[in-house]
């Protein structure tokens, strides 16, 4: 499926989440998406816009188009399993600060209790 293909790529779907509130362009964009590197943003922006769920305005910025829309809304139940998931593996949220929590994401290359993953540099 085409559509699995296009969103399954990184970035792809965080662009189409940023742009839900309204246009912006590249650089804000790029910010909102952790400062991804502009030749990833520039491929993923040239990919959405062949599909044309999204569209490039006359003042530059990036705005959804009416497949990006619908695409956006069909997201909706998957962002509320998100925060739902989120909510269940965390329930004290984002601002945990005993040592459980802060063991759990102390290295980006740790599983979940804290051991290095097999193979990592550490």
């Amino acid at each position: 499926m085409a559509a699995l293909d296009l969103f399954g790529r990184r970035w792809s779907l965080r662009i189409l989440w940023e742009l839900r509130a309204g246009p912006l362009g590249f650089r804000p964009l790029q910010k909102r998406c952790d400062d991804m590197s502009s030749s990833v943003m520039r491929q993923r922006l040239t990919e959405l816009l062949d599909a044309q769920v999204i569209r490039q305005l006359p003042d530059s910025r990036y705005e959804l188009t009416p497949l990006g829309q619908e695409a956006r809304h069909a997201l909706n139940p998957l962002a509320r399993w998100a925060e739902h998931w989120a909510a269940t593996i965390d329930p004290q949220g984002p601002d945990r600060t005993d040592d459980q929590s802060a063991s759990r994401v102390s290295h980006p290359d740790t599983v979940g209790d804290g051991a290095p993953e097999r193979g990592s540099a550490d």
